[in-house]
């Protein structure tokens, strides 16, 4: 069976594509961002995964506000890079997974998850930053599972709909007949509101209690509706259910402690609060 070894979180802010792209990772207004990432990529040289799963939310490129799944999960042999122009250039197109993403698509299925299943799916700065930020040089060693959760059209699934949602990943891949090893990736968030009267808006207080909560109480947030979430983390920092769906993925198996590898937490980026985590199982 495969092993499922630990999972991964970033903000994916299309500037940051910028910044890689223009080799700006040591100027000071970055600098802050990018130093959080060495000890991931020691980690991530040590556990080699071969598969990442990744939970994200899709920025209108293959839904919008007129066709908007709850969740989505390809099911594509390549992914190719179709960004909206802020982040890198051109990126080589990324491998699927295909049998892990059927495996978790008829696995989602039987707990009785309506999915939208996705055999051609482009993909933006969401999929593609954490990626590059994951694995900076070279192209990108490992296939992909993109799974996408709506946080843009209301209705939004709850927190513990999208708990549920990791868990059950979690399951299909800890069931998956391979012998690859699976590492899953929250992409989005944290704390950040980009419109309205709370433009601006950053809940630093919020998101380091969020951040530990993943670490000792995994279920912590979901004692909040949609709605408190969004007031506690701005309109586009209840990406944070991507978070949730990664740690949920964790809590399975005979072995569901985690240890933190390293976080990372920088406000602000783009009125963005940007952090980074890695959690392995042990």
């Amino acid at each position: 069976m495969a092993t499922l070894i630990g999972g991964l979180g970033t903000s994916h802010i299309p500037a940051i594509g910028g910044a890689i792209h223009k080799n700006l990772q040591q100027e000071p207004y970055w600098k802050p961002f990018f130093d959080g990432f060495p000890p991931i990529h020691q980690w991530l040289d040590k556990a080699q995964p071969d598969v990442v799963v990744m939970f994200y939310n899709d920025h209108g490129l293959n839904f919008f506000l007129d066709k908007m799944p709850t969740f989505a999960v390809g099911a594509a042999p390549l992914y190719h890079n179709a960004d909206e122009g802020w982040g890198i250039p051109t990126l080589p197109p990324f491998k699927g997974e295909i049998d892990l993403s059927w495996h978790i698509i008829n696995t989602l299925t039987g707990k009785e998850f309506d999915v939208t299943t996705c055999q051609e799916m482009l993909v933006d700065h969401a999929c593609t930053l954490p990626l590059k930020l994951f694995w900076p040089k070279g192209e990108c060693p490992v296939t992909v599972v993109p799974i996408c959760i709506n946080t843009v059209q209301f209705p939004l699934p709850s927190a513990k709909r999208v708990y549920a949602l990791g868990r059950a990943v979690g399951e299909a891949i800890q069931s998956w007949g391979s012998d690859k090893k699976v590492a899953v990736i929250a992409s989005g968030g944290l704390s950040h509101q980009l419109d309205g009267e709370r433009a601006g808006f950053i809940n630093k207080e919020f998101d380091l209690q969020f951040m530990e909560s993943l670490l000792t109480n995994p279920e912590w947030a979901t004692q909040y509706s949609i709605h408190e979430l969004v007031e506690k983390s701005g309109t586009q920092g209840i990406e944070l259910l991507m978070w949730l769906a990664m740690r949920a993925a964790l809590t399975v198996g005979d072995k569901p402690s985690v240890r933190k590898i390293h976080s990372n937490y920088h406000i602000p980026i783009s009125n963005t609060a940007t952090a980074v985590l890695v959690l392995e199982k042990v």
